[in-house]
């Protein structure tokens, strides 16, 4: 009864779509089935953007099982319709799976009693809303500030091509109008209903197998520029807007020095001053002048500051900052490079990223403003430009500097990239792209600190041109394989 009062007061399209989904609770297992190689492709993407042992929240579950293949350690569900909860509870017994609507304000508290969730999936889900602005934003009020909120969708082009699968009986046909929505429409609800657009992708230009064909294709071909825009299954990830006015974090600042003895003391005087807490950390790795007598030296002068120093125990600027790292105390991961050609008084702008939750990993850039002269060689320029470019495609996230030295995380996010590392293995030869690609894979919001790139004052550059440059190339198959043939 209390259900046919709630049906009586909403709209005659909702009313549709609710008996809709009702008379095809007990029939929606058959129709994934009929077309199960588009339907494993979906979850296969979305298994890839969760994390390991996360949490979900699928809204709009349906028949729960596209919750029961993902690989989730918590799982929950809600959906509108009592018939197709019944199904999902027997679907996916392992989830908690409740009757709710996402879009009534009255639900809001019983879909808060299932907790925080890592994820808040909604396939499809968007379509079906009476108001997507209302829902998104009731949506945003179930996220902590870690919570990621995946939002997939049809492409609108393919809506003629899905009709048409209907009236052959190769997609169960829909009997109310479903919202047909783009990616800018996505961007604007997300961004009226408090959610910050981080990321989006498409997948499957053909959604069937076809003798193995379609699979390569999909693989290899789909995720490829301009094709992209053609496929089936569209992608966004969004997180809930912050504002963090009042946190202080403390900040740990890693300095690689390898024959960088001159810029040692100057690191200290010209650093930044932090609201919190602040630790020096300098970590010398295998050099050829005093660059450890110096830093002994100015430990000694500097007695407010605490500094530490660090032998780094392997070779290249990677594996000296991952190890300063793991000794570090503060809250808030810096690395300012020994050479400072970029500015350490720029530091306190990359914390104001972070500490006010503009975003989650900063990135400096040395490409936009014009730098020194003498400060980056012509050759250099144009690579960095041009790899900043193929990587903002690769990663999903906007680039233009991607070897820029001076990368800022919370601690908490470098131990989630840490963990995550088995996923790309020890591949990367520069120290940058462990931590690139890595936030890239959490879908944290990365934002790009412009700096005035100044010529060193003392040392010398220890970039090779063309074997580094063939090393980008490597990285850049590399990234292609990890992160878009999926």
């Amino acid at each position: 009864m209390n259900n046919m009062l709630k049906i009586d007061n909403w709209s005659k399209r909702k009313q549709a779509m609710f008996q809709h989904v009702e008379l095809s609770a007990g029939d929606r297992a058959r129709w994934i089935g009929t077309n199960l190689y588009y339907h494993r492709r979906d979850v296969a993407y979305l298994n890839f953007v969760l994390s390991r042992d996360c949490s979900v929240l699928d809204i709009g579950c349906g028949n729960g099982w596209l919750l029961s293949q993902l690989n989730a350690k918590v799982k929950c569900g809600i959906d509108l319709s009592p018939s197709m909860v019944d199904v999902a509870k027997e679907t996916c017994p392992e989830a908690t799976i409740i009757q709710a609507d996402i879009e009534s304000r009255l639900d809001l508290k019983k879909i808060r009693g299932l907790g925080l969730f890592d994820y808040i999936i909604l396939s499809d889900t968007l379509a079906f809303l009476d108001d997507i602005e209302v829902g998104l934003s009731h949506v945003k009020k179930l996220c902590g500030p870690s919570t990621r909120v995946i939002l997939s969708r049809y492409n609108q082009l393919w809506e003629p091509v899905l009709k048409f699968g209907e009236l052959i009986g190769r997609k169960q046909r829909v009997r109310f109008d479903l919202n047909w929505i783009s990616y800018d429409d996505v961007r604007s609800f997300c961004a009226l209903s408090g959610l910050d657009l981080l990321t989006s992708e498409s997948h499957q230009i053909i959604p069937f197998r076809l003798f193995g064909l379609g699979h390569l294709i999909n693989k290899w071909l789909a995720p490829l520029p301009i094709i992209r825009a053609l496929n089936l299954r569209q992608y966004v990830v969004a997180r809930p807007t912050l504002n963090r006015k009042h946190l202080k974090p403390s900040v740990s600042v890693i300095v690689p020095v390898r024959n960088e003895a001159g810029n040692v003391e100057p690191a200290v005087k010209r650093l930044s001053k932090f609201p919190g807490y602040i630790e020096l950390i300098y970590v010398e790795g295998n050099s050829s002048d005093n660059s450890w007598d110096e830093i002994q030296r100015v430990k000694v002068k500097y007695k407010g500051m605490k500094i530490v120093s660090l032998k780094q125990p392997g070779k290249g600027k990677g594996d000296a900052v991952h190890y300063a790292f793991q000794q570090a105390s503060g809250d808030i991961l810096m690395i300012l490079d020994g050479d400072l050609t970029v500015p350490p008084e720029d530091m306190i702008k990359f914390y104001n990223v972070l500490a006010l939750g503009i975003g989650e990993f900063v990135n400096g850039s040395r490409l936009v403003y014009s730098m020194e002269k003498d400060a980056m060689r012509f050759l250099n320029y144009c690579a960095n430009r041009t790899f900043a470019r193929i990587f903002s495609y690769l990663l999903n996230q906007q680039f233009t500097d991607t070897l820029c030295g001076t990368k800022v995380m919370f601690r908490r996010d470098y131990e989630k990239i840490l963990s995550n590392k088995s996923f790309f293995g020890d591949f990367d030869p520069f120290g940058d792209f462990d931590f690139i690609f890595g936030a890239s894979k959490l879908n944290l919001k990365i934002i790009e600190v412009p700096v005035r790139y100044r010529a060193r004052t003392y040392g010398s550059t220890q970039i090779s041109r063309f074997r580094h440059g063939f090393m980008l190339l490597q990285m850049v198959i590399f990234a292609f394989r990890k992160l878009k043939a999926i």
